[in-house]
Formats: C-alpha cells, sequence, structure tokens
C-alpha cells in the first residue's frame, strides 16, 4: 500500500469470543451441589464456592489465607475487599472445616501455613492452575460461574459498592453493571451517613 501497488486495504480487527454467563438457576444449583454433597473433596467444594458465591478468579483465590477468614461472634467474614463479606452458615460451616483439615499442612515445610490452600512447597500457596483442575473436575464452569455471579451482583447492589466488597475495580464493575442492565446508575459512592443540616446562610 504505500508502494501503491495495491489499493488500500483495512483488516478487520480481532475478535474476542466471549461465552455467555453461566444461568442463574444453574450457578444456584452448582452452589447448593457444592455445599450439600459431602462425598466431593473438601478442598475442591470450598474453592468453588467461592467463585460462584463471590465471583472470584483461581488465582486470587489461590492468595488468600487464613487471615482473610474473620470470626465475628457467631458471623463469619471473608475478606476480599473492604468491608469484608458476609459468609451465608452453610458456606462458613464448610470453610471452617476446611481450615481444621487443609491438606499439606503435615509436612515439615508447611506446619504452621497461613495460605487458605497452602501448596507443597515451603511457604508457598497452592498453584491457581493446579486448584483450577481440581474444581474443573467437579463440573465447575469456573468463568462462566464467575461472570454469573458477578452480574447477579451488580443487578442487587450499586456496582461501587460491589467493587469494593469483591475486591474488583470501579470501571470493571461499573462496565458489568452497564451491559446486565442495573438500575443503579445514580448510585454515589461514598458515605451516606445523614448529612447534618445547613445554616440558613448556606446556598
Amino acid at each position: 500500500m504505500t508502494s501503491r501497488l495495491t489499493r488500500p486495504l483495512r483488516l478487520p480487527g480481532p475478535s474476542v469470543k466471549r461465552n455467555a454467563p453461566l444461568p442463574q438457576s444453574e450457578r444456584i444449583a452448582l452452589l447448593g451441589h457444592l455445599l450439600a454433597d459431602h462425598q466431593l473433596p473438601l478442598r475442591s467444594r470450598v474453592a468453588g464456592v467461592i467463585v460462584l458465591l463471590y465471583a472470584q478468579r483461581l488465582s486470587r483465590i489461590a492468595r488468600l489465607t487464613i487471615d482473610d477468614v474473620i470470626r465475628d461472634g457467631d458471623q463469619v467474614l471473608l475478606r476480599l475487599g473492604e468491608p469484608p463479606s458476609p459468609v451465608p452458615a452453610p458456606f462458613a460451616e464448610l470453610l471452617l472445616a476446611w481450615i481444621d483439615k487443609r491438606d499439606n499442612m503435615n509436612t515439615a515445610t508447611n506446619p504452621n501455613s497461613r495460605w487458605l490452600f497452602p501448596g507443597r512447597r515451603a511457604g508457598q500457596p497452592m498453584h491457581s492452575d493446579w486448584l483450577a483442575a481440581l474444581v474443573n473436575e467437579l463440573g465447575i464452569p469456573t468463568t462462566t460461574g464467575r461472570t454469573s455471579a458477578i452480574r447477579q451482583h451488580v443487578l442487587d447492589m450499586p456496582a461501587p459498592v460491589v467493587a469494593d466488597a469483591l475486591g474488583y475495580h470501579h470501571v470493571t464493575a461499573t462496565r458489568i453493571a452497564a451491559q446486565a442492565g442495573a438500575t443503579w446508575s445514580r448510585y454515589a459512592p461514598g458515605d451516606h451517613s445523614p448529612l447534618q443540616r445547613r445554616g440558613t446562610g448556606d446556598s
């Protein structure tokens, strides 16, 4: 084209194929299966629920520590962002049971590991690819399941609240909310405590 030996050509841009989110009914059914089926490996169940309930990537889940699981009286919280997210009772029982029975804790290299999913190497968490393989073995579609979860969250709550609580970027959460047709577009982030009355001289 520079030498004018051919007409100007415009090459098409790369197409990015995105799988449709998992239907909400299927996500809920999978969550119920993970919570109720005690024959499934405990580690895989916990990781799968975090994907489907809190819309987290396996790479992020692998970096969680037991310090991110907060016990506040009878309530259990999971710190993924700020504020920490409440953990519903059925999953709280599962999560606490896993902490007490974590694998790879009986070796000399990991007796005091703080990782929620300890790896076999000293001081290291389980590799996210290996954790993903374990979750996939249960038939959990991690990408479409995570997408379904975050879409449901931004339909139920303002995108900035979801972003802060689940550790998402605000721009990402807002884009997902727009794609999902959320109606929180006028929500203003920040302190929503009652404002003090202004004086009569204020305009």
